[in-house]
């Protein structure tokens, strides 16, 4: 059954994150397979209003001004009859809010809600319970899936935390794992910077020296005393993420200020940008590694795949992940991933294509170490291979049905009275909000008589085939 779906959050193009790209894949294979979607999120410098991406997307930027790290600020009451316009407009039927951090999702989640809309939640983040901003956001986040039908988590261990700090029932959340257009991400050897810093072919740097018995007794296998040096090849490691705390900015400075005078052949590639960047670029210019560390800045989506097949290891140093997209596509590359074992990362790719330390940098660089020894070895799983294991693990069009499941299940719910919703509010506890629900209900019963629904124009859907049919006679 055909679904009028509102994707709703802060974090959109043209702004560069896991977040976005879950979006915007999922919102294509939505459409492809007969539903109508739509994007609402805050404004990005000039990109103000209405614009059409890929199929027809249409995304609303709305002229929010953006409060702190590309949210806006959660006013509940002024932006409420621009999201009840474009609701009413569309036709919605379906409010999927994306994002903790988003603060325009909640909000539409609960107007949308007040609307007699059906409301689904994506949490892609895990938070702690101790810290003073996982205590409010946490409080904040319970609040608003109070009003919510159906939640979607990206992996278990972000189902647990979830159901932990939000108190929502387990029967009412699903785990939905984000995925990778494999055909965007495909490896290419040809393109790896195997010639950094020397002309020599990688395949002519690696050297073994194994000494016997006589000579040295530092390690024993089999009766047999030998030590292994290796020369290790010039190795690429690439970097890609937002530069906040998170991500573990700090653990990435400090082992390039380690690795740089250790591994004169490695050189690190960043991508991405964040109020974390300053700590980056200090450390390169104290440890004088200006040759060796690229600091790219955020890069278009697009581009991403073109960095990535310039290295040999991926690097995720993130201290809380549900789950990470930036890893699958690394892996679909073709490329050794080294990430620290926090929250989801453990489930989303097999041992075999990861190596998986503690958050601190010691283990970090350990993890590194093995996998250039891998490398130097030739025991790493080959790029065209590792793209194979995750093309059978991870295609958006698997996602998709599992969401259409969760959409028709949500859509068979019953409309909640507005007496039902405010118990719900006092039965957790949150008074204060329910006067603030309470306050959104009467402005929209007097937006109701002030602006008609009758008297607001429905869209016209996107006709996919007249677009091509244009394009076909534009050529």
């Amino acid at each position: 059954m055909p679904h009028q779906v509102c994707m709703v959050s802060d974090f959109f193009y043209p702004n560069v994150g896991g977040v976005e790209e879950h979006i915007f894949n999922l919102s294509q294979c939505l459409l492809r397979n007969g539903h109508k979607v739509i994007v609402v999120t805050h404004s990005y410098n000039d990109r103000v209003g209405i614009r059409y991406m890929t199929n027809g997307l249409k995304v609303y930027y709305l002229p929010i001004r953006v409060f702190y790290n590309q949210c806006v600020l959660p006013t509940m009451i002024c932006s409420l009859p621009l999201i009840r316009y474009i609701f009413i407009r569309e036709q919605i039927t379906i409010v999927h809010g994306h994002s903790a951090f988003s603060a325009l999702a909640h909000e539409a989640m609960l107007i949308g809600h007040l609307m007699n809309l059906r409301c689904v939640f994506t949490d892609h983040s895990l938070f702690g319970f101790a810290d003073t901003s996982a205590v409010i956001t946490n409080r904040f986040l319970q609040i608003s899936l109070f009003s919510c039908n159906h939640c979607i988590c990206v992996s278990h261990t972000g189902k647990e935390n979830t159901v932990l700090r939000a108190r929502v029932e387990s029967n009412r959340v699903s785990v939905i794992p984000n995925a990778v257009d494999t055909k965007a991400f495909s490896p290419d050897p040809r393109n790896r910077d195997n010639n950094f810093g020397s002309a020599v072919p990688i395949s002519d740097i690696y050297e073994s020296i194994f000494i016997s018995v006589n000579r040295c007794k530092n390690r024993f296998t089999n009766g047999i005393f030998f030590v292994c040096f290796f020369t290790h090849p010039k190795v690429t490691i690439v970097i890609v993420g937002r530069l906040v705390y998170r991500k573990g900015v700090d653990l990435m400075a400090q082992i390039i200020k380690e690795f740089g005078p250790k591994y004169p052949k490695v050189k690190f590639i960043v991508c991405g940008d964040g109020p974390k960047r300053w700590l980056l670029d200090e450390v390169r210019e104290r440890c004088g590694l200006q040759d060796r560390v690229e600091l790219l800045g955020a890069l278009e989506h697009s581009q991403v795949r073109n960095v990535l097949t310039r290295g040999h290891i991926f690097l995720n140093t993130s201290l809380t992940e549900a789950y990470c997209m930036a890893i699958v596509e690394a892996a679909s590359c073709g490329l050794q991933v080294v990430s620290t074992r926090v929250g989801g990362i453990p489930e989303v790719l097999p041992p075999q294509l990861i190596y998986l330390t503690e958050p601190d940098v010691p283990s970090l660089i350990e993890g590194l170490e093995r996998a250039m020894d891998d490398l130097a070895r030739g025991c790493a799983v080959e790029p065209f291979e590792c793209h194979r294991q995750v093309s059978s693990l991870y295609n958006w069009n698997d996602v998709t049905q599992r969401t259409e499941v969760v959409y028709d299940i949500v859509a068979k719910d019953k409309s909640k009275p507005l007496g039902v919703q405010l118990r719900c509010y006092i039965n957790g506890g949150v008074l204060p909000f329910m006067l603030v629900v309470a306050l959104c209900h009467l402005i929209l019963r007097a937006l109701d008589w002030l602006v008609p629904t009758k008297t607001i124009d429905t869209a016209k859907n996107f006709n996919q085939k007249t677009f091509k049919l244009h394009q076909i006679l534009k050529k």
